[in-house]
């Protein structure tokens, strides 16, 4: 499984895992990995120009690997619970989830997040730790210092499991492999043409997933789910509702499809929705319970989360903001309905102006590029597009009224250029203004960390998170 961009190693996640094991007198080696090593909160990518620069261990070599930690935890029924099934509330189980979630943290931190007495965190830690499941990281997370020796950081050990994210986009599929400590395996894109059909799109899902399983060393058993981003709503039951990006996709059942074939655990989300979890896990939205995700590109897409998990509405449909209609007796949009936000928000109608001009087709990224260098009619499209999209978002923060708003998609990687007209076409529309109320309540208004890779990311974090799992 060959990866799409690899980066230089930033540093070797040898025999940490080892001496963590050792120290807590665990007789089986867990695996030591050798070659490029980024845990996915580094897996951001080049927000200029959309480069990703995800690390991949392309050769993960084990030792003794049959008398793994992996054996271990996983011939111990309830620690794999604990990892593929909701948990219970045992102070383990919760701890399990709650570095599932969120990846590295302190004793601290564990307890803060889970409301566990701090005895009663030291006391579960002890067995995790003996048990094999839970590590000692060489990273500290943020806030983990303190006044003299920095607090020690957990994570789950990496040989715990594994688990797939698939983004479905237009004419390529995208496939991301990482571990439970939220490093990054493998990934790769794989090109399917336009209106791929969906069996053919598992098939290859399976062949990609199965190359990348034995290239890299890893044991089949130890994968714990597969996420699947997809353009457009998806229902509870997992039937993809609309389908803009791939229109084979309107009505089929992603568990239907993929679960037979892959033979697993199965998680679906809209990709918007995916792009949310990603921000909140490991973008601009970490340590943030409440904001809204508006995704602008040649869609318009967009998410809610609230007290840390998605709002996603009964059939699925939540967060459909480029499908409010700004011009009832505006153009036909493709959903059917007139005047939708889509239309005028997205950047599609603008690259076709700007083709026509210049006499060739153009990217976002040209465009881009052009208005950093003051091309006067690329500016005026961007930020014609933003003044659209703040009219907006001020609708939304006049339903909602988020603490915070995070700007996705590709046009995001305009920067200020977008946002500074977005933010004043925002305040122009919003009922509450920022000169009415203490800068501590204002919504803010920021772009995304991940703008490349946010709904394959989210793909990932819908297996570690247990969100929209298929029954």
């Amino acid at each position: 499984m060959g990866s799409a961009s690899a980066a230089p190693a930033t540093r070797l996640y040898a025999v940490a895992a080892a001496t963590a094991v050792l120290r807590y007198s665990i007789v089986s080696l867990p695996y030591v990995m050798y070659g490029s090593y980024r845990p996915l909160v580094d897996a951001i990518g080049d927000r200029r120009r959309g480069r990703c620069n995800i690390s991949v261990l392309s050769k993960m070599t084990y030792l003794s690997y049959q008398s793994t930690s992996f054996v271990l935890i996983m011939n111990k029924p309830s620690l794999r619970n604990w990892l593929i099934d909701k948990p219970s509330a045992s102070p383990e189980s919760l701890i399990v989830r709650c570095l599932r979630e969120r990846g590295v943290l302190s004793a601290s931190q564990i307890a803060h997040i889970t409301g566990l007495a701090r005895s009663t965190v030291s006391t579960a830690l002890n067995g995790l730790r003996t048990s094999g499941m839970v590590i000692e990281s060489s990273a500290h997370h943020d806030g983990a210092r303190g006044i003299g020796r920095p607090a020690a950081t957990l994570t789950l050990n990496p040989a715990a499991g594994t688990c797939v994210g698939i983004h479905l986009g237009l004419d390529e599929m995208r496939c991301l492999v990482a571990d439970v400590s939220h490093s990054v395996i493998a990934e790769q894109t794989i090109s399917m043409g336009l209106d791929y059909q969906p069996q053919q799109a598992a098939e290859l899902a399976k062949s990609a997933i199965a190359q990348c399983y034995e290239e890299n060393g890893l044991p089949m058993a130890g994968l714990l789910g597969v996420g699947v981003s997809v353009s457009g709503p998806v229902s509870r039951e997992g039937v993809v509702q609309r389908a803009s990006i791939v229109p084979t996709w309107a009505g089929v059942n992603i568990r239907d499809v993929f679960g037979p074939v892959l033979e697993q655990p199965i998680f679906a989300d809209n990709e918007s929705n995916c792009s949310a979890i990603a921000e909140l896990m490991w973008g601009a939205a970490v340590g943030q319970d409440d904001f809204v995700l508006f995704k602008i590109d040649l869609g318009v897409g967009g998410a809610i989360v609230q007290h840390g998990r998605l709002v996603t509405g009964i059939a699925g449909g939540a967060g459909e903001f480029g499908h409010i209609s700004i011009d009832p007796g505006g153009d036909l949009c493709r959903c059917g309905n007139r005047g939708c936000l889509e239309l005028y928000a997205s950047f599609a109608r603008p690259l076709e102006q700007i083709s026509r001009i210049v006499r060739r087709p153009v990217t976002m990224d040209e465009v881009i590029m052009m208005a950093e260098q003051g091309d006067v009619g690329a500016l005026r499209m961007i930020e014609d597009t933003a003044d659209f999209a703040g009219r907006g978002l001020g609708l939304i923060g006049s339903v909602i009224n988020p603490p915070l708003i995070i700007i996705g998609g590709r046009m995001a990687l305009a920067g200020d250029i977008l946002l500074e007209p977005l933010i004043a076409s925002y305040e122009r529309h919003t009922l509450i203004k920022s000169r009415d109320i203490a800068p501590a309540v204002r919504t803010r208004i920021i772009v995304g960390k991940h703008t490349q890779n946010d709904a394959l990311l989210g793909a990932v974090g819908l297996v570690l998170r247990h969100n929209s799992r298929l029954q």
